[in-house]
């Protein structure tokens, strides 16, 4: 049996950070907002307004959201807040994934022109706001030149309807392409102590533009958290069942590598969440560049937690023990990787 997890760190405010060469300062981490809705179980909207709450409090204002997540509730539900703390939240949404109605999966990804300006005002819409902070295209779609993807981004720029530009999931190369059609603000890709494909290309061409890496999934869906439990105990619902890195021998082999993140958490007096995230703010010295991590966090008390590792660092002994981790991972991020970068690398 595992060992009890320390009393973690407290959560001193957040500093603030530049997203990316003369970029706007956002909290040093940021909060994905995709479990409010869906993929990762139930989730009520009250604990999920404590929580919005919670992330002013600790000084995290970047809010992650996308017209995906329950196929455009999660925008809904997050209008009222950032619409009452506006001068506060730096919100940052997604278009580009093609979900089918009534269908928790997507196997289409759109970036043409008309596409992109209809998803934007669908967003505004629903947030019932006039400008989206930082607008992303969630994947590349690869049967349009992704010059004109970014070019419908800059017009919604031009006019008015969107701050700063965001990509997700590109390669080096393409991030340069895209600068290049118009400044880019943010690239966000997975990245953890489980997930370290990005170091390869993307973080490099990111550290050159001075690009900020907004990293997703930064506790490996809840592997490095130390409390997951086994897919057997995940609800029906929830998308980690349909993840090679969760089920069966996988998961199995992967939830045992997280004990070394516990038992690195047990040396510092932190939580295993702390020091992944640790990990990733100590990256931003490493490459030279913004990292903001946005755990999925969907309790004010877990928020807390994880903002207080923007304060921890770690003894060279722990970073040395972390090191090994991401090779040693059993399976893929997805069952299908096809729309991700490390595909095209």
């Amino acid at each position: 049996m595992s060992a009890p997890l320390p009393t973690p760190l407290s959560a001193p405010l957040l500093p603030l950070v530049a997203l990316g060469t003369g970029g706007p300062p956002v909290g040093a981490q940021g909060l994905g907002c995709m479990g409010f809705s869906e993929f990762y179980g139930p989730s009520a909207q009250d604990q999920a307004r404590q929580t919005l709450r919670a992330a002013l409090d600790a000084g995290v204002t970047l809010l992650d959201t996308a017209d995906l997540y329950g196929d455009g509730a999660n925008e809904v539900l997050l209008g009222p807040f950032v619409r009452a703390h506006r001068e506060r939240v730096f919100l940052a949404t997604k278009f580009g994934i093609v979900r089918d109605s009534g269908r928790r999966t997507w196997d289409r990804v759109r970036g043409d022109r008309a596409y992109v300006r209809r998803c934007a005002e669908a967003s505004l819409k629903r947030l019932g706001i006039d400008t989206i902070d930082l607008y992303y295209a969630h994947r590349r779609d690869p049967s349009v030149p992704l010059e004109e993807t970014v070019g419908a981004m800059a017009e919604l720029v031009r006019e008015g309807k969107v701050r700063h530009l965001g990509l997700c999931e590109v390669t080096g190369p393409e991030l340069r392409a895209a600068h290049a059609v118009h400044p880019i603000t943010a690239l966000q890709s997975e990245w953890s102590l489980f997930s370290r494909d990005v170091e390869t290309s993307a973080v490099p061409a990111a550290a050159e533009l001075g690009v900020a890496f907004v990293a997703y999934s930064p506790l490996g869906r809840g592997l490095l958290t130390g409390a997951f439990p086994g897919s057997g105990e995940l609800s029906p619902d929830d998308a980690r069942l349909t993840m090679p890195r969760f089920t069966g021998e996988q998961g199995r082999a992967n939830r045992a590598l997280a004990e070394r993140a516990r038992a690195v958490a047990a040396d510092h007096a932190a939580t295993p969440a702390q020091v992944a995230l640790a990990c990733l703010h100590r990256q931003s010295l490493v490459h030279r560049l913004t990292v903001v991590p946005i755990p999925g966090s969907r309790r004010a008390a877990r928020l807390r937690e994880n903002a207080a590792a923007a304060a921890l660092t770690l003894s060279e002994a722990g970073l040395r023990a972390l090191e090994p981790l991401a090779a040693q991972v059993a399976g893929a991020r997805y069952a299908d990787m096809s729309s991700t970068a490390a595909a095209r690398e």
